[in-house]
């Protein structure tokens, strides 16, 4: 079988591919080792239990607070929000 085209050249450009280049792919569950393809397209276990989309009014004051803080901003409001819950009854 006659050796095909290198995709990249010597510059690392990648040269346009061809029909007989896409013939010669094949579907990434042939291609791709074992180890990889257990982890393609799989969750992995949550880390702590689902969380409920909602939507939910705040202050400008309290949620400008909490996005100051960064990334994550929103777990830290539910943390705020549990530990909250552990010293007040909500229907009081």
């Amino acid at each position: 079988m006659p050796k095909s085209k290198p995709l990249i050249d010597a510059k690392g450009e990648v040269r346009e591919l061809t029909a007989k280049d896409l013939k010669a792919f094949r579907p990434a569950r042939q291609a791709l080792p074992e180890s990889l393809k257990r982890k393609v397209g799989v969750r992995g276990p949550q880390k702590s239990p689902t969380k409920e989309r909602i939507t939910i009014r705040l202050s400008r004051t309290v949620v400008q607070r909490f996005r100051d803080t960064g990334e994550g901003w929103q777990t830290r409001v539910d943390v705020a929000l549990q530990e909250w819950l552990k010293k007040h009854n909500p229907a009081a």
